[in-house]
């Protein structure tokens, strides 16, 4: 197999960290050697992360260059077209169709863009979803991310994979069962 590489991206807070991590142990599960590196920036402070997996046969390197990435996982629609570039123009964009503003655009001194998951749809193929209301109609906002993860597995046919598994083994032992329905819905609001 020719590397796989997914960059997935949000606001501080919003659990991609966790949720590449739930994705790496499963693919180091299955046999893969994989890469991870992660960038904070301002994150506790609602700042942009980014996380970068890369895996496959052999990987040397976790950083993913501009037009590379297989896969985008936005947890948030302003992230998505913010790196956009680092997508393969025939690569794959899991967004959530959620706004979280930023510190300047909550303190008034920018407006938050028009137009955002039309700008991605018109480029690459797009899987979108609420995964922040399907997490409320769970009873747990705190569950987003991994609504998003169980989409993200779908778009990409990691079918193979024990995910449920995977989840039971990485998130907090009191959270299990919500993180087992978060994927599940995920996974089921998306179609191939």
């Amino acid at each position: 197999m020719s590397t796989k590489s997914a960059i997935l991206v949000g606001v501080g807070g919003q659990g991609a960290i966790l949720t590449a991590k739930v994705l790496v142990n499963g693919l180091m599960k299955a046999g893969y050697d994989v890469k991870m590196s992660e960038v904070h920036g301002m994150s506790q402070r609602g700042g942009s992360v980014s996380t970068q997996v890369h895996w496959g046969d052999k990987v040397y390197s976790p950083v993913i260059g501009h037009g590379a990435a297989d896969l985008l996982v936005a947890f948030e629609k302003m992230e998505a077209v913010r790196y956009a570039p680092f997508l393969k123009s025939d690569g794959v964009a899991v967004i959530n169709d959620y706004a979280l503003p930023s510190a300047t655009i909550a303190a008034g001194l920018a407006e938050y863009p028009e137009g955002c998951l039309e700008a991605m749809q018109a480029n690459y193929r797009c899987f979108t979803l609420n995964a922040a209301e399907i997490a409320a109609g769970l009873g747990s906002p705190k569950c987003m991310n991994i609504v998003l993860f169980g989409a993200m597995t779908r778009a990409l046919h990691f079918g193979e994979i024990d995910w449920e598994s995977v989840i039971r083994e990485t998130v907090p032992q009191k959270f299990v069962e919500l993180n087992l329905a978060a994927f599940r819905a995920g996974r089921d609001a998306v179609k191939e």
